[in-house]
């Protein structure tokens, strides 16, 4: 944890078009402790930042609520 909280890296599949990221990125966002999300549609990657981090397990339910394909945590 950095000074500024946790970043994870989270792996997504499934999105084609810039519709598509917006999609993950405002499901990411209503998780309970989100400070920020950004979506890279070109490196089919969310940059998740929270104080405390997320569980994993929330992040994939996120992603699959909107039809992508959660593909786990970058190290």
């Amino acid at each position: 944890m950095s000074l500024f909280g946790v970043k994870q890296v989270v792996k997504v599949g499934g999105m084609n078009c810039e519709h598509c990221a917006a999609h993950v990125k405002e499901s990411l966002e209503k998780i309970e402790g989100v400070k920020s999300v950004s979506v890279s549609l070109q490196e089919k990657r969310a940059v998740v930042k929270s104080k405390d981090g997320i569980k994993e397990e929330d992040l994939k339910q996120a992603i699959e609520a909107v039809k992508k394909e959660y593909l786990g945590l970058e190290k």
